[in-house]
Formats: structure tokens, C-alpha cells, sequence
């Protein structure tokens, strides 16, 4: 069974070749990637006022928003969330530091 991230990511494909007309997301796409940017930096921002000014439920709300926002440039520039996994796998066990200073260094 995939998981909800998964089919969410079959859905946002699919959404690239509806009409932006019947599509939020097909419409995000078509505005292109600097709509796209808007809309998460509006969405972290309401995470952000989330986490000073609401409540759990909230937070757990906005951070979907954006997660979902997310997985819509995801999708628009054709990387795939294996390709984000593979990347915190690569990380993970590695010092925030370390990981960082590896970065910087390139």
C-alpha cells in the first residue's frame, strides 16, 4: 500500500496535464515556479504563526499546507520524493554539523 505522500505525488502528476481552469494545482503549474514559491512562503509563514499564536491542531494544518505546496514543486520540477528520501538517508546518522561544513566545502 503507498503512502498518503506517495499517491499525493500520483495526483500532483496527473494534475500536469489537467486545464488550470478545473485544477488548483494544474493552475499553480501553468502560473509557474514563482507562484509556486509564493505559495510556500506564505504557507511557512503561516506555520510560523501557527506555532507562536495557535494550537497543536493548527500547526498540524499548516504544516500540510506546506507540505502539500511542497510536493507541488516537487512534482513541477520532475524530482521525486525517493529522490528527497535518498537524501535524508544519505544524512541520516551524520552530525548536523558535519553535514553542513560537507556543503559549504563543495
Amino acid at each position: 500500500m503507498d503512502s498518503i505522500l506517495k499517491s499525493l505525488e500520483r495526483i500532483l502528476e496527473e494534475r500536469k496535464s489537467a486545464s488550470a481552469d478545473q485544477s488548483y494545482v494544474s493552475s499553480l503549474y501553468h502560473k509557474g515556479t514563482s507562484s509556486i514559491l509564493e505559495k510556500i512562503s506564505e504557507e511557512s509563514e503561516e506555520v510560523i504563526n501557527a506555532v507562536n499564536e495557535e494550537g497543536r491542531k493548527e500547526i498540524i494544518h499548516e504544516v500540510a499546507d506546506l507540505w502539500f505546496h511542497l510536493l507541488v514543486l516537487l512534482r513541477h520540477e520532475d524530482i521525486k520524493i525517493e529522490e528527497i528520501e535518498s537524501e535524508l538517508a544519505r544524512r541520516f546518522g551524520v552530525s548536523g554539523h558535519d553535514e553542513k561544513a560537507s556543503r559549504d566545502s563543495k
